[in-house]
């Protein structure tokens, strides 16, 4: 259309296509992001003013998958979108990581960001679409937003690396990275890898990093071309009167404070100093309310906390550079659950939990843009108020346990057996926290689930590494098992979860605006170095999984039986493999193929079940002894199932040694009868005699 501006670029042989013009004119900034037929559409909206009474950016990034993208129906009652799905939240944390830092420090005006996926060919996924379009829907708005961004996922198939890989390319990659990058800088990622080498996960990110160039350049020839000058942003500093008198007046008492390794000491003591500033600060400044000062204080112990590391050589808790916080560990604490185990790392604590189930147990996935439709391993975070020792409001999950919860998932999933029958669910409960409890979630969820007996491929842990620096870039130190203080007085938290053959999971949240390579290169090292020594001690705690599964665990075995027969076990609607269950107490799946599971929660309930499945397959054996069910009677005899599907006929002379006037005279439909089968012929009839069956029954009891 006319108002519509198209610009394109080529990224790996395909045409990435960014229009803009047509669609919520209204709004700040708005496009389309395309790649082939899927298209994400993305509008960016602000306050004309700060929002009053907050010490945070008020950014909000929403991400939804439309259903009529593909097709398609939403499926439940309600045909209409309703609450966010978690892969709908964890795009939208896509979204946010990467643009979060972009924007100047003192800016409190409402941002938010609406990506919405409005078309789809089900051929790959759309999140890297949704994160450009929100980079390029900033960029072209009067928004202050210091990209533009660029965003793409690789993998690597056959030895070669793939950009944007389709969900086919995606299943047979060795790695699925997310990457975002400004010019010549590392800014953000998060996936998951088969136990990738450091080496080529390195190499996987640079390689990414040439494409998201192009898309920068893509950006910012659009807004040029729109007419619209280059952005001149600024941070706004706090005012340096006010931070000279708080520094002067509380710096060198933070400064020792900041050094108390027990966390909750350690508030008490800063909290005193914060209530002796507040009063100093209102009585000298009375037009400074609460909310100015936190931004002063805030301000005061961010820049403490970096001059205690990067000039005296201190971290909070004196520990080095490098060092790991003691290491704690217990499985098997709760012996009738079917696994368990305590992990700590310093005062952070998570109780993990291991629960096995069938197939029907998988978590149905209702996608929109194509992909697995269901999964058989979960892995669930939950972050209660008590962790930290605070009063909360239990409500419904939130976006970072949600977050937290897949990353430890996607950690753990590569070293899953490839051929265990189990659906699994793993639970991380959060008993205390002062940094990285998902990494937390890694090992200890790795550990109860070799306390369960599932046969992991590899021991698998985690560990967060962060950065410090001084403005102008001279001083830059990183730091290895971050506290929760040091996250937020920091510029990084590097994530990266892995076995000693190599990386399984990672992400990462930066506050500084971007990483040189030299800085990636030593946060993937030192992760690898850490990484190791936590396997160490994890091994030392429980060296491999258990041989059997916990008594308490059900039961799952897998017979076959002929494909031909699959209709026999079924039974006509269903109702022969109804009956077993009922009568076995047992689960059963079948599989196309012929595979039967069995579920059972006991060792009689299994042998029963696996019995009247097999029966299925079995054929009738002369001379053989069968317990059948009368389903017919005739004048000239009865018809006996002996087998599911199998009937055969016992004639009226052979229903007992003596003369019998009637058919029904000695038994009837549904009736229980001992049957001999004396022969089979060539056109699959079988003969049968009570008659016989009694006299053998009769003769060994004689015996």
């Amino acid at each position: 259309m006319q108002d519509t501006k198209k610009f394109t670029a080529d990224i790996a042989g395909r045409e990435l296509v960014v229009e803009t013009g047509l669609l919520a004119r209204q709004a700040a900034g708005a496009v389309t992001v395309s790649l082939g037929d899927t298209t994400v559409f993305c509008a960016v909206t602000r306050t004309d003013t700060p929002r009053e009474g907050i010490d945070f950016f008020p950014l909000q990034c929403e991400y939804r998958e439309k259903f009529y993208a593909a097709g398609k129906f939403p499926g439940g009652f309600f045909k209409r979108e309703a609450r966010p799905s978690s892969k709908e939240i964890l795009t939208a944390r896509m979204c946010d990581r990467p643009i979060r830092p972009l924007f100047p420090d003192g800016y409190y005006n409402d941002v938010q960001v609406n990506a919405t996926l409005i078309q789809s060919d089900g051929t790959r996924e759309a999140d890297f679409l949704a994160v450009n379009a929100a980079s390029a829907a900033l960029h072209i708005s009067d928004v202050p937003f210091m990209g533009p961004i660029g965003c793409v996922r690789i993998g690597r198939v056959d030895g070669e690396w793939v950009i944007n890989p389709t969900h086919e390319q995606k299943a047979r990659s060795d790695i699925d990275l997310l990457y975002a990058g400004l010019r010549g800088k590392f800014l953000m990622m998060e996936g998951s890898a088969s136990e990738v080498s450091d080496e080529d996960f390195l190499a996987a990110l640079k390689r990414a990093h040439e494409e998201v160039e192009k898309i920068i350049d893509l950006q910012i020839e659009m807004r040029r071309a729109l007419g619209l000058p280059d952005k001149d942003i600024k941070d706004v500093p706090q005012p340096a009167d006010k931070m000279d008198f708080i520094r002067a007046e509380g710096g060198a008492a933070l400064a020792e404070a900041l050094l108390v390794p027990g966390k909750l000491e350690r508030q008490e003591k800063v909290e005193a100093i914060r209530k002796d500033l507040l009063a100093k600060v209102s009585a000298k400044w009375p037009e400074i309310d609460a909310v100015g000062f936190v931004h002063l204080f805030d301000a005061l112990e961010i820049e403490t906390v970096r001059a205690n590391l990067l000039e005296r050589g201190k971290r909070i808790d004196g520990r080095g550079q490098h060092e790991i916080r003691p290491l704690y560990a217990q499985v098997g604490v709760l012996p009738r659950v079917h696994g368990s185990a305590i992990f700590n790392r310093g005062e952070t604590q998570s109780l993990a939990t291991v629960t096995l189930g069938t197939k029907k147990d998988a978590q149905e996935l209702d996608s929109v843009t194509g992909g697995p439709l269901s999964k058989r391993f979960m892995l669930h975070y939950n972050f209660p108020p008590y962790c930290t020792g605070e009063v909360g409001r239990l409500g419904s999950t939130g976006r970072r346990e949600i977050g937290h919860g897949a990353l430890a998932e996607r950690s753990i999933a590569e070293v899953l057996p490839d051929d265990f029958p189990y659906s699994i669910r793993v639970v991380s409960e959060i008993m205390g926290s002062n940094g990285s409890s998902s990494m937390a979630s890694i090992c200890n969820g790795c550990l109860a689930l070799m306390d369960a007996g599932v046969p992991l491929k590899r021991t698998v842990a985690g560990i967060s590494v962060g950065l410090f620096t001084t403005p102008d870039m001279s001083k830059k130190v990183l730091v290895t098992d971050i506290l929760g203080a040091e996250d937020h007085c920091g510029d990084m938290d590097f994530k990266v979860g892995g076995t000693r053959k190599g990386i399984t999971g990672f992400q990462v949240d930066l506050k500084l605006r971007g990483l040189t390579w030299d800085l990636v290169e030593g946060a993937i090292k030192a992760a690898h170095d850490a990484r190791l020594k936590i396997i160490d001690f994890m091994e030392s705690v429980i060296p491999a999984p258990r041989a059997e599964l916990n008594k308490f665990a059900p039961r799952i075995k897998e017979v076959h039986i002929p494909v031909d027969k699959i209709g026999a076990l079924i039974g006509p609607g269903g109702s022969n493999i109804r009956s077993i269950v009922e009568t076995t107490g047992a689960q059963i799946d079948v599989d196309d193929d012929g595979k039967v599971s069995i579920f059972a929660s006991s060792a009689e309930s299994m042998k029963a079940a696996e019995e009247a499945v097999l029966s299925v397959a079995a054929e009738a054996e002369p001379g053989k002894i069968y317990e059948g069910t009368v389903t017919g009677v005739k004048e000239f005899g009865a018809f006996v199932q002996i087998l599911p599907g199998i009937d055969g006929l016992c004639h009226i002379s052979e229903l007992s040694d003596k003369r019998v006037p009637s058919v029904d005279a000695v038994c009837k439909v549904g009736d229980k009868m001992l049957v001999k089968c004396l022969d089979v012929d060539d056109r699959g009839r079988i003969k049968l005699s009570r008659r016989a069956a009694m006299q053998e029954a009769d003769a060994a009891a004689r015996a």
